[in-house]
């Protein structure tokens, strides 16, 4: 049996608390999970979770990362991030100024020293595209992100320039959705897909909205949004296509 109190399995069964291994097989062999394929996801995913917990990376002593921590413990674990954006340039793409604007713009912040660690967070999140185990990002970004003038022409001019240089890195797969492809699959909203190395871990999926933040940890509601990513960039235009799109929005500002 489980050595553990009625109120520690029901944290455990809730993500409260850390899952021991022991812990694991002992709750599968009780809910009669027989599948060993099924029992290694899961000692995985209790692996993975583990490591996100104790992780001691720079953004715990970024009280401006709040809410956004836990996504960047994610992504320092990430192998790849797949993500979805319909009104901003992806954060991993983003300039200083453009970051700025973004941060001005929230009615949240008003203190500039406040608003300029909040710029700091995002500049070094983009570390994951360099170093010895870069983030292999696929991005597919709706056309209005390109259009909307955050921070206004010279911004985004030079927005648009960073946008162009990160799409030539090795490790990036830059996508449009025009205008013209009318509807598709991922007009609800845009999502980040966290996939690992590893072969047993289950994709994490991460959705943003106004007033909260839903994190997707089931295997069988993650492969829905790969599927509707996927779905959404068979509709995009092919990266070199995508690169001319943006070079004439930057000529036009």
């Amino acid at each position: 049996m489980i050595s553990a109190t009625n109120s520690k399995i029901v944290k455990m069964e809730r993500g409260w608390v850390p899952m021991r291994d022991p812990d694991v097989r002992v709750l599968c062999e009780f809910y009669g999970l027989e599948d060993s394929k099924a029992v290694g996801r899961l000692l995985e995913l209790a692996r993975l979770d583990r490591e996100r917990r104790k992780a001691k990376g720079w953004w715990q002593h970024s009280p401006q990362a709040g809410a956004l921590a836990e996504y960047i413990a994610m992504e320092d674990m990430a192998s790849q991030v797949r993500t979805w954006q319909m009104s901003l340039i992806p954060g991993l793409f983003q300039t200083a100024e453009y970051a700025r604007s973004l941060a001005v713009s929230d009615a949240v912040w008003e203190d500039p020293d406040e608003i300029e660690r909040i710029v700091e967070v995002r500049m070094k999140r983009q570390a994951r595209l360099h170093g010895d185990r870069p983030l292999q990002v696929y991005a597919v970004v709706w056309e209005a992100a390109l259009r909307q003038l955050i921070g206004g022409q010279e911004v985004m001019r030079a927005q648009l320039d960073r946008v162009l240089e990160v799409a030539q890195l090795p490790n990036v797969r830059l996508q449009v959705l025009p205008f013209r492809a009318g509807g598709h699959p991922c007009v609800a909203g845009p999502f980040n897909i966290i996939s690992f190395a590893e072969a047993e871990a289950v994709d994490v999926v991460h959705v943003d909205t106004i007033a909260s933040t839903v994190w997707v940890e089931n295997e069988a509601e993650s492969d829905v949004y790969s599927t509707y990513f996927d779905r959404t960039a068979r509709l995009s235009l092919a990266q070199h296509d995508s690169a001319v799109l943006i070079d004439s929005l930057r000529k036009g500002m």
